[in-house]
């Protein structure tokens, strides 16, 4: 049997199946379908607007049709569809001829890191050639992917708005940047989406793991280094030299980075006999480094352990009572908790410290699976919708209202975003939109991107201002 050579980044074939269809369904004479994305609400109510760039970069920009992307696709479809499949290889031989393979699509889009309420308007598209109607909403199953980026962003604003409440109250606010790390390349569903969520990640915070984000801000935002990291142990690094050799592990790593930040799991028998170790055994080696020793438990209830770890590292190590009355280590010593960390339990956490008496200086978190995949697209309800089609010369309003949820009711209209004097965010539709005063910028018009942002602009555009 052959094997067809597909080529991976077709635009023909990055679309649901159904959607190759819909060029027939139109009413006659459509010339414009216009469309916009928002977030129709969802667990955070400010939403970080990030990523469409990656998109756009990666799948819009110069020639995207050819003569062998047009002859594939065909091939696929009417395998995929069966032989009664009509595939519109004139369409696509249209943009292919007459605009060079380039797409006739506008896009305007809220500046990358601007911070609004959901419910807002985030980006439209409408094609600029009336002959490709149908393409507006051919391309939403792949741009509607920005969903990914902007939860991400959005979850990790939210959690540095609360370890800062928390920072502010019981310790130093300065400190806010390293303080949640990203762990969570392994539990993605792919190397790309690693990346992308991880560059997500680094508009609020500067501490990952996930070296893909790294290359992400590099190649789509023209970045230079946005995320650092320090050595560390993991488990196979301290349990290969057995567990009565925990002791010579952890000398092991004061001996290979006598200097500087070191994080060492501490978990792999005993959490407490780890404590032990590190504040009797290496008690001076620890006091006299130039830099300071993470411990990091893996296991257990995170509420009740790091509680419990500050109190035992208290019986060895020295504490000052900072100026906001809370307990705070020698910095030659702090811990990094790492397992089961989001959103709720970051808040937990850090309550639990603070009932107790201790400052957030003390902790900071590692953050995985609820950093980089446990959300959806329903986590902030994104949706891309029809909102305006010119039909015959004449504008046509185009919306849902499902009796069967209010929620899910459309806009309608032309779409603008304005931003009010008291620096609140108004989208305006149903004939009431201002373009004049209109706040989203055109990005993308006719296959070239013409508003490039970078990577230091959106982190300050998104800035929490404390």
């Amino acid at each position: 049997m052959s094997y067809l050579n597909t080529n991976t980044d077709n635009i023909i074939l990055m679309t649901d199946s159904y959607k190759c269809s819909h060029y027939k369904q139109y009413p006659p004479n459509t010339q414009y379908i216009y469309s916009y994305f928002e977030s129709r609400g969802g667990k955070h109510k400010e939403i970080c607007f990030y990523g469409l760039q990656i998109f756009i970069k990666e799948y819009l920009i110069g020639q995207v049709i050819t003569k062998e992307k047009i002859n594939e696709a065909e091939t696929i479809l009417k395998l995929h569809f069966g032989k009664n499949y009509e595939f519109p290889r004139e369409l696509w031989e249209y943009i292919l001829e007459e605009h060079n393979g380039k797409l006739p699509i506008k896009i305007k889009a809220v500046p990358e890191g601007t911070c609004l309420p959901y419910k807002n308007v985030l980006f439209t598209m409408v094609n600029t050639d009336p002959k490709c109607f149908w393409l507006t909403n051919y391309l939403e199953t792949i741009l509607v992917q920005v969903w990914y980026p902007m939860t991400v962003a959005t979850n990790s604003r939210e959690q540095k708005k609360v370890i800062l409440k928390y920072l502010e109250k019981t310790g130093t606010p300065s400190e806010i940047d390293f303080k949640l790390h990203d762990f969570g390349y392994r539990g993605v569903s792919s190397h790309q989406t690693a990346g992308i969520g991880a560059s997500a990640h680094l508009t609020q915070f500067m501490g990952t793991d996930t070296l893909a984000g790294i290359i992400t801000t590099r190649k789509y935002y023209n970045s230079g280094c946005t995320g650092f990291s320090i050595p560390a142990s993991e488990h196979s690094t301290i349990t290969s030299w057995g567990e009565d050799g925990e002791r010579d592990a952890f000398g092991n790593m004061l001996k290979q980075y006598p200097d500087g930040l070191v994080a060492c799991v501490s978990d792999s028998w005993d959490i407490f006999k780890a404590i032990k170790i590190w504040g009797t055994i290496f008690k001076e080696a620890i006091m006299c480094r130039n830099g300071t020793l993470i411990i990091r438990p893996d296991s257990g209830d995170p509420v009740e352990i790091d509680l419990k770890i500050l109190e035992e590292l208290e019986k060895y190590f020295p504490i000052k009572i900072n100026d906001k009355g809370y307990k705070v280590l020698d910095s030659h010593v702090r811990i990094i908790q790492g397992d089961g960390i989001d959103y709720d339990m970051i808040i937990k956490i850090l309550d639990n410290l603070e009932k107790n008496g201790w400052s957030a200086d003390n902790i900071a978190f590692g953050s995985g699976g609820g950093l980089l995949q446990k959300m959806n697209r329903d986590t902030q309800k994104c949706a891309f919708k029809c909102s305006m089609a010119i039909i015959d010369g004449k504008e046509v309003y185009v919306y849902k209202d499902p009796i069967t949820d209010p929620g899910k009711k459309s806009k309608k209209g032309y779409l603008t975003l304005h931003k009010n004097e008291d620096r609140t965010f108004e989208t305006k539709y149903d004939g009431n939109h201002d373009f004049e005063n209109d706040i989203l910028v055109t990005v993308f018009n006719n296959g070239e991107l013409v508003k490039e942002y970078n990577f230091d602009e959106i982190k300050e555009r998104s800035k929490i201002n404390y």
